[in-house]
């Protein structure tokens, strides 16, 4: 039987004072409050890849019950254990008494990756290592995981991949604001407001990190074309696709996809999308028909992409972004 959603995500509202998708996407990133108690304090680790290469891996530190449940997050593009939701999940864990972690998808944790590699939105066999790593050294802790915007389609993609076999790994998962397809999502960021905004944003350390990869591993790709680069649709057919064995853009595009599997997948899921998500188009959205029976998707009117604010205090303001990641972990929590 498909899980049922918390009331707290079928009532989401946002704020009056922030009207639309992009006031919901940049302000939350930007000023809202992250977290009610004190910031997560992290200890960090380094974890060696299958192929020789190493991630690193941001635990929260916080005293925890031996067979208190494991919560792995998975960040979004260009993000990291310091990204706003990232922050916010951390402050829910603290409370709950739940052991947090944040692995930082290569390249992602401040120092340049070995590999002639980064990561990519369809990354599901670097999700299948480090999940079952989690899984393994902490048999007696139940596992459940977050994949926000590129981090949860990639989770989504394993999850199907893996079909029954991921139960044996995980009890739950729940992907946040994610493209799930890719398409649709990589042609949205690319045209008028989110391409002079999000493209650009992006772009700002996406390029000088690829440029370093290519110090690093000459001869990967032309320099010229990808500093040339307008949007993300060429980066990605440049740089993205074919170092991690994609034709072109739309090959990856097509094949990294989430949405198509969604059907194949044989744990408890969760799809959270906000039907305003300036990266993400509602018509590309999942329908129910589209998923199998252990996936539930939450597609509220507003929340913009990974915003979710809600007000705090009696005006309102500075808001807080504690709503998402409370209502996803007590839907994950459930499952357990």
């Amino acid at each position: 039987m498909k899980p049922e959603l918390p009331n707290a995500l079928q009532r989401h509202r946002a704020p009056w004072w922030l009207p639309g998708g992009h006031a919901q996407t940049i302000w939350p990133a930007l000023y809202a409050k992250r977290h009610f108690g004190p910031a997560p304090t992290w200890a960090r680790e380094r974890w060696t890849a299958p192929d020789g290469d190493f991630i690193d891996v941001d635990r929260a530190v916080n005293a925890v019950h031996p067979r208190a449940p494991q919560l792995v997050l998975f960040h979004g593009l260009e993000g990291s254990s310091a990204s706003q939701y990232a922050v916010a999940f951390a402050d829910f864990a603290r409370e709950h008494g739940l052991a947090y972690a944040v692995p930082h998808f290569r390249g992602c944790s401040g120092e340049l990756n070995l590999a002639p590699r980064a990561y990519h939105s369809g990354d599901f066999e670097e999700i299948d290592w480090i999940l079952r790593r989690f899984s393994t050294e902490s048999p007696e802790r139940p596992l459940i995981a977050v994949g926000v915007s590129l981090g949860g389609n990639a989770l989504l993609r394993w999850a199907a991949e893996l079909g029954t076999q991921a139960a044996s790994v995980v009890r739950a998962v729940a992907a946040v604001c994610s493209p799930l397809d890719l398409a649709a999502g990589g042609h949205a960021i690319g045209r008028g407001f989110n391409r002079q905004v999000y493209t650009r944003m992006f772009l700002q350390t996406m390029k000088p990190k690829a440029l370093r990869k290519l110090a690093q591993h000459p001869g990967l790709f032309d320099a010229g074309a990808l500093r040339a680069a307008p949007d993300l649709y060429t980066f990605d057919n440049i740089f993205t696709a074919p170092l991690h064995g994609f034709r072109d853009a739309e090959d990856y595009w097509a094949r990294a996809s989430a949405k198509p599997l969604l059907a194949h997948i044989r744990v408890p899921a969760l799809a959270v999308n906000a039907r305003n998500d300036p990266f993400v188009p509602a018509s590309s959205l999942p329908r129910e028909g589209e998923v199998g029976p252990c996936v539930t998707l939450w597609q509220p009117a507003h929340g913009g992409h990974v915003g979710f604010a809600q007000s705090h205090g009696a005006l309102g303001v500075p808001g807080h972004v504690r709503a998402m990641p409370d209502a996803v972990g007590h839907w994950l929590l459930a499952q357990v």
